[in-house]
């Protein structure tokens, strides 16, 4: 899928949102799809779940 289309179809997304759920689905609809866009990028960049567990592990001691 070209970056143009994925742009096209989240701009869509954003658009429904925004006409039949007001500002607020708007921008639920925009902070989700920009966390799937980072765990997307992540994985693609060879990230691992166990990555995670390491980093929120650290956090807690």
């Amino acid at each position: 899928m070209s970056a143009a289309f994925a742009g096209m179809i989240a701009g869509m997304a954003l658009a429904f949102a925004g006409y039949f759920g007001g500002f607020g689905a708007f921008l639920l609809v925009a902070a989700l799809g920009a966390v799937g866009y980072a765990v997307g990028r992540w994985i693609e960049g060879g990230g691992r779940a166990q990555d995670l567990r390491d980093l929120y592990g650290r956090g807690r001691r």
